[in-house]
């Protein structure tokens, strides 16, 4: 099985482990180099050391299973480190380290490992945020699909910071940092083999930097969210009822790609309900929104940063918006998954 993850490797860790030199040498000549680079791995202990400055600690996990594993404008690499470092931007906390989970599948190829693994440490350096630790087991043929990963985060918040999905209050302004429905899009185009005029690349992005450019700004952010799965249709909704608010938005507002909204036209997807992995939505008093757009438009990953709605007295977990045809809409929790395996 030249160039394909053994089934023989099933007991992999970057710390001890009982799989042997196939395991030595899965973790020593693919994994390593790819995530750390010429700057070298952490010493292979059991567990990853970390010193915290007194403040409130955040802790997260998500596990990745997007199908396919590529995709125009990244892969199941940097997709789930993002996602992990923007779970903890988005409570206000500073990311300190990530944990790796990767469960093979028997004859995934290596070189396919090696493209993951590049991505992920690619994302992990431009972030200065470390991955510490990690483990790896192999599942037999058929069992999996491909590579599935897991990834846990741990970040401290700050005292002062206050930011909670029930943060909302009547009279606040919502924001987000750019266009909508680009990853959700993006998978789907490659999982379908769709082709469009213009190339609709995933958003996938890590946030900590712009949240903590609106926070060290003096930014009063009440809620920061990043809308994935469900994409912003859920995230608004969660937002309202979490704070016992009606919000009312402006689809008209929204930023989005042309190609994007071509594409869900044509498939017939709703874009307010397709996922982002890039994308942050920020509410904050209306006090504070020149200051918030000024510096969210300064920061590479905010430059189409735009007013999308405002928080309203009303029935809790109201959301209505002003459509692009004219008129009011109700924006709704989807019922289900709109695009599965998307993450």
């Amino acid at each position: 099985m030249e160039g394909m993850v053994s089934s023989r490797a099933d007991l992999v860790s970057l710390g001890h482990g009982s799989g042997g030199k196939l395991t030595h040498d899965l973790i020593s000549k693919t994994i390593v180099p790819a995530l750390y680079g010429a700057d070298g791995a952490p010493p292979m202990e059991d567990s990853a050391l970390l010193t915290i400055p007194g403040a409130w600690l955040s802790f997260t996990t998500d596990s990745y299973v997007v199908s396919p594993w590529a995709f125009p404008g990244g892969n199941i690499g940097d997709l789930a480190f993002n996602g992990t470092i923007n779970d903890l931007a988005m409570s206000g906390a500073i990311p300190v380290a990530l944990s790796v989970g990767l469960i093979l599948e028997e004859g995934f190829p290596l070189a396919d490992l090696r493209t993951v693994m590049r991505s992920m440490g690619q994302a992990a350096r431009a972030s200065g945020v470390p991955i510490v630790c990690g483990d790896t087991k192999v599942v037999p043929h058929g069992k999996a699909d491909g590579i599935f990963i897991n990834t846990s985060g741990v970040g401290y918040r700050p005292d002062g910071v206050q930011i909670h999905a029930s943060g909302a209050r009547p009279g606040d302004v919502v924001i987000i940092n750019g266009t909508i429905g680009d990853h959700g899009i993006a998978v789907m185009s490659e999982r379908e083999g769709l082709r469009f005029q213009s190339p609709i690349q995933s958003d996938t992005a890590a946030l900590h930097t712009l949240a903590r450019a609106l926070l060290d700004g003096g930014v009063d952010a009440h809620v920061m969210r990043d809308p994935t799965r469900g994409g912003l249709a859920t995230t608004i909704c969660e937002i309202a009822a979490d704070s016992g608010v009606a919000i009312r938005l402006d689809e008209r507002a929204i930023p989005m790609a042309t190609a994007v909204a071509g594409a869900c036209e044509l498939l017939g997807l709703d874009p307010m309900v397709v996922a982002n992995e890039g994308k942050m939505v920020v509410v904050t008093p209306e006090k504070d929104v020149e200051k918030a757009l000024a510096i969210m438009r300064a920061h590479p990953l905010g430059k189409l940063s735009a007013v999308i709605g405002r928080v309203e007295e009303g029935r809790a977990g109201r959301v209505s918006s002003a459509s692009v045809v004219g008129g009011e809409r109700m924006i709704n929790m989807p019922h289900g998954e709109i695009l599965p395996r998307i993450c």
